[in-house]
């Protein structure tokens, strides 16, 4: 038997260990801007910087704050190269276009340089972790300019470790800087604030945000919708990082669809809801078409979209609105047809009327917000809207009322000045009686009774017809009116809405009638009589009807 072990019996020893592909980076990181032109955004802070920096007027704390992602970090490493960078011959001193090649600059940006320190202070919060700062600034820099300690979440330190800092940044040695990041600025002691130069970075635009993202799928070799791009910088709410996070999970959404990044995709993801459907409501709620608001939110329920992101764009849709009336610049990026439907609002509405809308949403939301049934309290929300909110000012209605200056019941009366009508206008239906009328002749009888139970006339001059929005009003009868109008007598009718007070509707004027018969009645003596000597007695509501259509008969 040999000694020698030629080859393994029976085992098998796999396949040798293969090298590990690179990890793969997220955008928000892969895109980190590493210059200064490359933060968007920021143009005042970077100005401000470039003019210290060039004058030698550099202060010796900076404190950074706003909101997450739009940069804090980022900026003070790129401040951090700024003040270190020595050029590309070794020869250069602090600007603001660091070199980018530089040992101190290759360093930093890769987060190994022996003289920039990072320090999280949500997980250093005491005075142990400051006092270690102090007792190391005393020692100069290694191998930079300066020595650099940047400390992100500022705020989270303790009391005593801010009292402990107070000193050593007020006159630190001239070799080290400090800078602070932070988001709740309000929660740093004014002791250091006054020992700081504080910029303010601002919430990103959306459009910045678009071009950014647009420029990062390019790079990615991703083809975007600029829709879609415009909803993922609305999501971001000017956070760079959080933009390209969702832009990074649309991006893989796209893998499995096997597409470009498409604003349906997208809508689906971040559950939102469509804005074609949002307008569709909001014209249905201005319409005040009870059923069909319903209809509409049940369907946008159905397709997954939160009835908090329902409201959310609804209150979009009555800013914009009034950003429109005010003849505020157009948001780049906005379809046609939502412009349009904008300016239509806009003109329609009154201010008065935006800012109740505004207030119910506003309302809505917060009361959606916190229900144990959020759909059914949309639901109910949207009911409170379509009844309240075309109601006119208790004020305005109060004025209008002290000065007799309700609208008139129907068409205007005709002043002797007033030429008489053209004999082809002669045959127009003069009041809404006439037009319900004219209706049930041709056989419209279910029109006919939407115009007797709801129409609530402002304003009729044929073939001009003003209904009455300060109601529920069917949403189809405005549109119907104007196809069976111009259908019966052969001219183009024009039927609108306006916020205003109505006449009273048909079915309002014969209950008032009627009321006002019954008790004429009840007065006359033999009733009074008969009533006298049967206290218990009372007449009958059909008896009541007959009596009013006899007398309607004889006169």
């Amino acid at each position: 038997m040999s000694d020698s072990f030629e080859e393994p019996l029976g085992f098998d020893l796999g396949e040798p260990p293969q090298p590990q592909g690179e990890a793969y980076r997220v955008l928000a990181r892969k895109y980190r801007p590493q210059t200064f032109a490359e933060l968007i955004g920021q143009d005042a802070m970077v100005q401000t910087l470039g003019n210290a920096i060039r004058r030698g007027r550099l202060a010796h704390a900076f404190l950074l704050t706003g909101v997450r992602g739009v940069g804090k970090t980022s900026t003070a490493r790129l401040i951090a190269k700024a003040l270190n960078c020595i050029g590309p011959d070794g020869q250069g001193g602090p600007t603001i276009d660091p070199c980018g090649v530089c040992e101190p600059c290759r360093a930093i940006a890769e987060g190994r340089h022996i003289d920039v320190i990072e320090m999280d202070a949500a997980s250093h919060t005491g005075v142990d972790d400051v006092r270690e700062i102090i007792d190391a600034s005393r020692y100069a820099a290694v191998s930079a300019r300066f020595k650099i300690y940047i400390i992100d979440e500022v705020h989270m330190l303790s009391k005593n470790a801010f009292n402990a800092l107070l000193k050593t940044l007020e006159e630190p040695p001239g070799h080290v800087k400090f800078l602070f990041a932070t988001t709740e600025v309000n929660k740093v002691p004014v002791t250091v604030l006054s020992r700081c130069q504080r910029f303010d970075l601002r919430r990103i635009p959306a459009d910045k945000l678009a071009e950014h993202f647009a420029n990062v799928s390019a790079k990615e070799g991703v083809e975007a919708e600029p829709e879609a791009l415009g909803l993922i910088a609305r999501a971001a709410e000017g956070s760079a990082r959080d933009g390209l996070s969702i832009l990074d999970q649309a991006i893989a959404h796209a893998g499995q669809e096997g597409g470009g990044v498409r604003a349906d995709a997208v809508r689906d993801m971040l559950g939102l809801s469509d804005r074609s459907a949002t307008r569709d409501l909001f014209a249905i709620l201005l319409a005040g078409d009870a059923t069909g608001a319903l209809a509409s939110l049940r369907r946008q329920y159905d397709l997954g979209v939160d009835p908090l992101s329902v409201l959310r764009a609804l209150l979009e849709t009555v800013h914009g609105t009034t950003l429109v009336k005010l003849g505020a610049q157009v948001e780049q990026g906005q379809a046609t047809e939502e412009r349009e439907a904008l300016a239509g609002w806009a003109a329609k509405l009154s201010f008065a009327a935006l800012h109740r809308l505004w207030q119910l949403l506003l309302k809505a939301h917060e009361e959606v917000g916190r229900a144990a049934l959020p759909i059914e309290a949309c639901e109910m929300a949207l009911l409170r809207l379509i009844h309240a909110s075309t109601l006119p000012d208790p004020g305005e209605l109060a004025r209008m009322i002290a000065g007799g200056t309700m609208p008139a019941v129907n068409a205007p009366a005709q002043s002797a000045s007033t030429p008489a009508a053209a004999p082809a206008e002669a045959a127009l239906p003069a009041t809404i009686q006439a037009i319900r009328d004219l209706l049930d002749r041709s056989g419209e009888q279910a029109l006919g009774s939407k115009v007797y139970h709801s129409a609530s006339v402002v304003h009729l001059a044929a073939p001009e017809l003003v209904l009455s929005s300060a109601r529920p009003l069917n949403a189809d009868m405005v549109r119907d009116l104007n196809v069976e109008l111009k259908r019966l007598t052969g001219r183009i009718w024009k039927v609108t809405t306006q916020d205003a007070p109505g006449a009273p509707t048909l079915r309002e004027r014969d209950e008032s009638e009627a009321q006002a018969k019954r008790a004429e009645i009840l007065a006359t003596p033999v009733v009074k009589a008969a009533f006298e000597a049967f206290p218990d007695a009372k007449i009958e509501d059909a008896e009541f009807d007959r009596i009013i259509a006899n007398q309607r008969s004889e006169a």
